[in-house]
C-alpha cells in the first residue's frame, strides 16, 4: 500500500520527473518553445506529460504483479512491455470495474423500522420499500425518499404552542345565530397503510393541506351549530364531526392521511364582549338556579297535597260506604221487625218497649220502687249501683287532677277554685244508699 500510494500521489513534487533510481525512465525532455520556462526545476509538467507518466506508473504496477520481473524498462521476465498500450487498457478497465463497483454499490439504503421507502424511477413511482436494507439502481436512474409512517403529526389551529399564542384569522368563526366565537384545537393524523405515494406525489403541501381542511372543516360545523351548544354541552359533538368531515376531504383530494383525533383546546367568545357575555352567562345561571329551587318545591308540595287529596278521596269513600251498609242494615232491620210485628203485633210491641226500658234503664242510677204490689220481696241492684258510683269517683279524681295541673289563669292556686274529691268510699256510700231505702220501706208501711 505504500508504494501504491506514493505511486499515485499527485502532490509528490518529482511525480512525473522521475526518481533517479533506476524504476521508472527517464523523462523526457522539453522541447516545447517556451524558452526553457518548464524544465525539471521550473513548472508543473504540461497534461500530455502527466497523462503519459500516469499509464507507465499503471503498466508498471500491473506489471510488477503479472511477471514478477520488476519494472525495469528491459522487461526480463516481464509478461507485456511497460510502454505495452494493452497493459495501459487493462488498467483502465481495472478503474473503470472499480468506479462501477462503487456506483452500483450507492444505491445500497437501510429503511428505519416504522418508516417506507417510496423508490421513484425517472422521476416517476416506481416501488414503496419496507423497512430493512434495501437495494435500488444507482443515481440518477432510481432514487428514493424516506417516510415516517407511523409518526402522529400534529397540527395547531388557533393557536401556536400556548392559547395565548392566538391567531385570531384561524380561530374566530361565525355560528348559525350570527354570534362569534373563537376556538383553538388541535389536529392529529398519521399516514395510511399504503398511503406513503399519495402523500409524496398527489400534493404539493399535504401538511398545509390538513391544516386548512381543518379550518374549513370546523367553519363548516360551527356555521350549522347555536353559540351555547358550541361552547358548553356540544364540544364533543362539535370535534367528532369535524374529524369525520375532514378525513372526507382528505380521502377526496387523495392525500393518504388518516384523521386521528381532534380534540378542542379552547372555546369563549371574543375578549372584546367577553365581559358582557360572562353578565349574561351569570344571569342564565341564576334563572336555572330559581328554576331548580321552584322545581324543588313543587317536588315537595305537590306530592304531599296529593297525598292528602287521597287520603281524604279515601276517608270520604269510607265514610259512604259505612253511611251507605248502615242506613242499608237499618232498613233491613226495620223490615225484619215490620215483618214480624204484622204477624204479632202485640208481642212485637211489648218486645219494643222492654228493649226499650232496658236500654234506658241500663244508663240510669235511680231506683224506683213499686209499693202498691204486696210483695215483701225486694230486689236492689247493688253490684251495679256500687259499680257506677265508682266509675263516678274516678272520673270525679281525673277531672280534679287536670284542674291541678292546669291552673286558672285568674289567680293563684291558693285562690282557684277547685273541685273537692268525693268523701267517703264507695262502701261506705253503698251502705248508706241501703240504709235510706230500708228506712223508706219502712214508711211506706
Amino acid at each position: 500500500m505504500t508504494s501504491i500510494s506514493r505511486l499515485f500521489n499527485l502532490n509528490d513534487s518529482n511525480w512525473g520527473r522521475g526518481s533517479g533510481s533506476g524504476n521508472e525512465p527517464p523523462r523526457r525532455p522539453n522541447d516545447n518553445n517556451d524558452g526553457g520556462r518548464n524544465n525539471n526545476n521550473g513548472g508543473p509538467p504540461d497534461l500530455d506529460e502527466l497523462w503519459r507518466d500516469f499509464n507507465r506508473r499503471l503498466g508498471a504496477l500491473f506489471g510488477k504483479r503479472r511477471g514478477g520481473g520488476g519494472l525495469r524498462g528491459g522487461g526480463d521476465g516481464g509478461r507485456f512491455p511497460p510502454s505495452s498500450p494493452r497493459r495501459a487498457g487493462v488498467g483502465v478497465g481495472v478503474v473503470i470495474a472499480i468506479v462501477v463497483a462503487l456506483w452500483l454499490a450507492s444505491g445500497v439504503y437501510i429503511v428505519p423500522e416504522g418508516q417506507v421507502a417510496v423508490v421513484t424511477q425517472f422521476g416517476k413511482y416506481h416501488e414503496t420499500a419496507r423497512p430493512g436494507i434495501q437495494w435500488r439502481l444507482p443515481y440518477p436512474i432510481q432514487s428514493h425518499d424516506i417516510v415516517n409512517q407511523s409518526q402522529l403529526r400534529t397540527i395547531e389551529v388557533g393557536f401556536r404552542n400556548n392559547s395565548r399564542s392566538k391567531v385570531l384569522q384561524e380561530s374566530l368563526m361565525l355560528t348559525d345565530d350570527e354570534n362569534i366565537v373563537d376556538i383553538q384545537f388541535v389536529v392529529q393524523y398519521r399516514l395510511k397503510e399504503n398511503g406513503a405515494r399519495d402523500y409524496l406525489f398527489n400534493n404539493r403541501g399535504p401538511d398545509e393541506a390538513v391544516k386548512q381542511a381543518a379550518e374549513t372543516a370546523m367553519r363548516e360545523v360551527v356555521g350549522r351549530k347555536k353559540m351555547d351548544f358550541v361552547l358548553y354541552e356540544g364540544r364533543t359533538e362539535v370535534a367528532s364531526e369535524v374529524a369525520t368531515l375532514m378525513q372526507q376531504i382528505m380521502d377526496l383530494y387523495g392525500t393518504g392521511v388518516l384523521i386521528s383525533t381532534v380534540a378542542i383546546q379552547n372555546a369563549q367568545p371574543p375578549e372584546q364582549v367577553q365581559a358582557a357575555f360572562d353578565d349574561a352567562v351569570k344571569a342564565g345561571q341564576d334563572r336555572e338556579r330559581q328554576i331548580n329551587e321552584g322545581q324543588a318545591y313543587a317536588n315537595d308540595v305537590v306530592p304531599r297535597a296529593s297525598g292528602a287529596a287521597s287520603r281524604l278521596l279515601q276517608e270520604a269513600e269510607g265514610y259512604r260506604q259505612r253511611v251507605t251498609e248502615n242506613a242499608e242494615g237499618d232498613a233491613a232491620r226495620f223490615r225484619q221487625v215490620l215483618d214480624a210485628y204484622r204477624k204479632a203485633p202485640q208481642v212485637t210491641r211489648d218486645r219494643l218497649y222492654l228493649e226499650t226500658m232496658q236500654q234506658i234503664f241500663s244508663s240510669t242510677s235511680k231506683v224506683l220502687v213499686d209499693t202498691r204490689s204486696g210483695s215483701n220481696l225486694l230486689y236492689l241492684p247493688l253490684d251495679k249501683l256500687m259499680q257506677q258510683v265508682s266509675q263516678e269517683s274516678a272520673a270525679a279524681a281525673r277531672s280534679s287532677a287536670a284542674g291541678a295541673g292546669h291552673p286558672s289563669s285568674s289567680g293563684g292556686a291558693a285562690g282557684s277554685s277547685l273541685p273537692q274529691p268525693l268523701s267517703g268510699t264507695p262502701s261506705s256510700d253503698a251502705n248508706s244508699l241501703r240504709d235510706a231505702l230500708r228506712s223508706r220501706d219502712r214508711n211506706a208501711r
